[in-house]
């Protein structure tokens, strides 16, 4: 997005003017394919945006990505499974299952 806009201050730099519906659909074609929904979404849109509307919106997108690309990673490191043998050792459920196989058990996996 940043490198859009500077490309385009630099076009403007140069006495060039875009027209702000060539811009609007040149970001929206551009955008990374993991966006589709959005992209979708801006394309259906009935009430027109401006451009600097669409700029916030497309922060605002960005932003939550990131927020729920960390909170995923969070989410995930954060179970564990621990169980505790008759000694009162604990170990993961991954270390139960290589030490029962250690031992001969056949795993139900």
């Amino acid at each position: 997005m940043q490198e859009f806009q500077l490309n385009l201050h630099e076009i403007k730099a140069e006495g060039i003017i875009l027209p702000e519906t060539f811009q609007f659909a040149t970001i929206v074609e551009k955008l990374p394919p993991v966006w589709r929904d959005f992209n979708n979404y801006l394309k259906h849109k009935n009430k027109e945006l401006k451009l600097e509307d669409l700029i916030v919106r497309l922060r605002i997108e960005e932003d939550n990505r990131k927020s729920e690309k960390r909170s995923n990673k969070n989410f995930y490191k954060a179970k564990a499974t621990v169980i505790e043998d008759s000694k009162g050792k604990a170990s993961t459920s991954k270390g139960l299952k290589r030490k029962k196989a250690a031992q001969g058990y056949k795993s139900k996996v």
